[in-house]
């Protein structure tokens, strides 16, 4: 059953009525350009047909009343709170997510009370997005209960994003909620983030014979941590130091003579995040020639400067890179924030199974949980379900 149907069936045993609507939002896969979107740099995702949905109906009471719905059909029911009264800090766990969002929606005029039940299929903690996933949903379910408008996508997601940075309080960038929101089927999104100047890119991998193998290394991550905010806060004090808004002014051609300007501590981050941006750069030239197989070097140098300057990556992910690699897959990185979560690997179709058993062996050596493995689909962006 879909995440949108069993969200529904699930408002409809807890409440006694059908729901007013369905909104869900798909997790994300980013391509490639990673740490990139917090230094208004470029991004590459594309949305992944793994939902996370919102059966909603407003109240009158102006409460807010949340849910959740396991695969199993129980439901776990967050303390009720009124939405006059959200504050940072009011909401711990996963109920902090719609909270946040109903707390930035308060501000810009949406204060009516809500019930709403959550079910969804992004795996959680594996840096696919789910949290953004839930907020974004959440986001459209309040707009739509209140008969607000929910064209203006840029600024839904810069909603969302504050509801994560200063509610939730996980300094993250703008590249999950963009991707939740405004992805296309069959196509990676190109955004740059200073300007939010977006296009869809066309990416049939399956037309090249080829697939996007997601591994989720069930090795959890989380942006609350202070491994996620230490870079930020590197990356803007190195742009500060280089007197430019934002490492994105850092040209490629300009970074040797940047790096001797940097203290040595600072130097790994800006040169992980300049080759980035060229990286994405370069891809997007590649896909819109059709040269999609020639993607894989990419991906590995992007995972290299993630593993070695950037230094998010862990044990699990480079273990899944190495294994896919050695399997006859084009090129693999890890995804996300890092210090856990999954990898992708571009994979020639007929090497999937060869691409599985590696990565699967491999982590049986190593005694580590049994990683999930599956083909990502460049799918739809958020909207209502009905």
């Amino acid at each position: 059953m879909s995440p949108a149907r069993r969200a529904s069936a699930a408002f409809t045993r807890l409440h006694g009525v059908a729901p007013a609507g369905v909104w869900s939002a798909p997790g994300r896969v980013n391509l490639i350009g990673e740490h990139t979107d917090y230094n208004d740099g470029f991004v590459l995702p594309f949305a992944l047909p793994h939902r996370t949905a919102v059966a909603a109906s407003p109240r009158d009471d102006g409460m807010l009343h949340v849910a959740t719905v396991g695969d199993d059909g129980a439901v776990q029911q967050a303390s009720p709170v009124a939405v006059a009264e959200l504050e940072p800090g009011a909401s711990t766990g996963w109920s902090a997510y719609p909270a946040g969002v109903a707390w930035v929606l308060r501000g810009q005029g949406v204060t009516g009370g809500a019930n709403l039940v959550i079910a969804g299929d992004v795996p959680a903690g594996a840096g696919l997005s789910s949290s953004h996933a839930l907020e974004c949903a959440v986001a459209l379910a309040l707009l739509g209960l209140a008969d607000r408008p929910a064209d203006d996508l840029p600024q839904i997601a810069r909603w969302v994003q504050r509801a994560e940075n200063d509610f939730v309080g996980a300094p993250t960038g703008l590249l999950d909620q963009t991707a939740s929101l405004c992805c296309t089927e069959a196509h990676v999104l190109f955004l740059d983030v200073r300007s939010f100047k977006a296009g869809q890119v066309p990416f049939d991998a399956a037309e090249h014979g080829l697939e996007v193998l997601v591994v989720d290394t069930r090795a959890s991550h989380s942006h609350t941590d202070g491994g996620y905010g230490a870079r930020r806060a590197g990356c803007e004090r190195a742009a500060s130091i280089l007197g430019v808004p934002a490492l994105r002014d850092v040209d490629v051609s300009e970074l040797d003579g940047a790096l001797a300007r940097l203290p040595e501590e600072l130097r790994p981050l800006v040169r992980h995040v300049v080759t980035e941006n060229e990286r994405v750069l370069d891809s997007v030239e590649l896909l819109r020639a059709g040269r999609l197989a020639e993607l894989g070097p990419l991906l590995d140098a992007s995972h290299a400067s993630l593993r070695d300057d950037y230094e998010v990556s862990a044990p699990e992910l480079d273990v899944a890179v190495d294994a896919a690699k050695a399997a006859g897959a084009l090129g693999a990185r890890m995804v996300g924030g890092g210090f856990g979560g999954s990898a992708i690997a571009l994979v020639p179709v007929d090497r999937h199974d060869d691409v599985a058993r590696r990565v699967f062996a491999a982590f049986a050596r190593r005694g580590w949980t049994t990683p999930r493995i599956f083909t990502a689909v460049p799918s739809a962006g958020a909207g209502r379900d009905n």
